[in-house]
């Protein structure tokens, strides 16, 4: 397998990096927030989730309550209660898997019984400043969730892991798509791309001070090809490890990018390796790689437009974390076009010095590995952003482990 000096890191060093992490962000955390401290090794079971009547209230944004300016949260949803949580923190995944293929997944939109109707989705197309809360309704904000939208990419896997574990790490609960490694179905999950590089006969370009150990693009075409270019993009996708869980899925694993509406033309990247992986805290950073100029140029373009972006917004909000608990997700609901969900994180749970957060955000089958966004939270570049990682049966939904300040 072909290395990046850049890139590749072994497990040993990304463990040694997140033990000399595993003191961040404790003395930066607003003492307002809620904060439920659990040991590294109680992640994993069910949770007990009580009274839930923030969650009923909630349960109408974008519906009837749905100012026709704007979103409002209400008083009760504003005031977001703390669960009382028994136990490690495990529910249901929200991949979505299709017998059919492509071709039935609009059925299982139309058949959800999570969120019939789709109401507190907002297409990506039409989502505009209107859909924020009041007091929330700032440009750069709305900016930087667009381009969070147009770096978001459906992912679909056509394997599963023979090495996937019967049950979740030093649990009992059963672990997603153990032991169908015979089966072919597509399987739907949501990504994120993340720093987008150019390289040219190996060097990298754009001011970068590293380079690969190999001189020739990667990509499927290119490894058939007797003459590979020598100009290629490569770029990272942050998802879910039970959305992608080794090399082996990486190898059948294919995105779907700038999928904003139904007919949007197909646009694709099927090769895929894995860079790292963690089952326990559920987050999964993949490799991909393009020689298309115009795929490769847009990509570098949305990127640096983030990283610009990024720094306003948490800059903005650092000091307004607990007052706001704004959350937003653009995923890809049932494999379908990409869609913006905005509601409130609930619970800051505490992991060996992470964080895992509880929010109303909305989401659905599909939406596994999307991108979850805590306003005023920064996330530790590069490693571990927030991914969606599952829902309960209450309806509140949870993040994988990341680290945030």
């Amino acid at each position: 397998m072909m290395s990046c000096k850049k890139k590749f890191q072994t497990d040993r060093k990304v463990s040694t990096d997140l033990a000399d992490l595993s003191s961040l962000g404790d003395e930066n955390q607003d003492t307002k927030s809620t904060d439920l401290c659990f040991h590294q090794d109680t992640i994993g079971l069910n949770v007990c989730l009580k009274d839930q009547t923030d969650l009923a209230d909630f349960s109408s944004l974008g519906d009837e309550n749905q100012d026709t300016d704007s979103y409002h949260f209400t008083s009760s949803q504003s005031k977001v209660q703390s669960d009382e949580v028994e136990g490690p923190l495990i529910g249901d995944h929200e991949t979505q898997e299709s017998e059919g293929g492509e071709a039935d997944l609009h059925k299982h939109l139309v058949g959800c019984k999570k969120n019939p109707g789709h109401s507190r989705f907002i297409p990506v197309e039409t989502f505009t400043l209107k859909h924020l809360p009041e007091g929330l309704q700032d440009n750069d904000l709305f900016e930087y969730i667009k381009v969070i939208a147009d770096l978001t990419v459906r992912v679909d896997v056509r394997m599963s892991s023979p090495h996937r574990p019967k049950f979740w790490p030093k649990t009992t609960q059963p672990y997603p798509f153990y032991n169908m490694s015979e089966r072919r179905n597509l399987r739907t999950g949501s990504g994120r791309v993340w720093d987008v590089n150019k390289f040219q006969d190996g060097v990298w370009q754009d001011g970068g001070i590293e380079d690969t150990d190999y001189t020739k693009c990667w990509c499927r075409k290119c490894e058939g090809s007797n003459s590979p270019s020598n100009v290629w993009w490569e770029f990272d996708m942050f998802t879910a490890t039970h959305v992608v869980f080794d090399a082996i899925e990486a190898n059948h694993t294919t995105l779907r990018l700038f999928y904003d509406r139904e007919d949007s033309k197909v646009v694709s990247d099927d090769k895929v390796r894995v860079r790292y992986v963690n089952i326990e805290d559920d987050w999964c950073r993949l490799n991909c790689v393009t020689c298309d100029k115009t795929l490769g140029n847009k990509l570098m373009g949305m990127w640096k437009h983030l990283v610009n972006v990024r720094w306003k917004v948490c800059d903005k909000y650092s000091d307004s974390i607990s007052k706001h608990k704004l959350t937003f997700i653009v995923s890809h609901p049932h494999g379908c076009s990409k869609q913006v969900s905005v509601g409130q994180w609930k619970d800051r749970l505490k992991v060996d010095g992470l964080s895992k957060f509880t929010y109303t955000t909305c989401t659905c089958p599909g939406s596994s590995g999307a991108h979850v966004y805590c306003l005023g939270y920064r996330d530790l570049w590069p490693w571990f952003d927030l991914v969606h990682s599952g829902s309960f049966k209450s309806g509140l939904n949870y993040s994988g482990v990341g680290v945030v300040l």
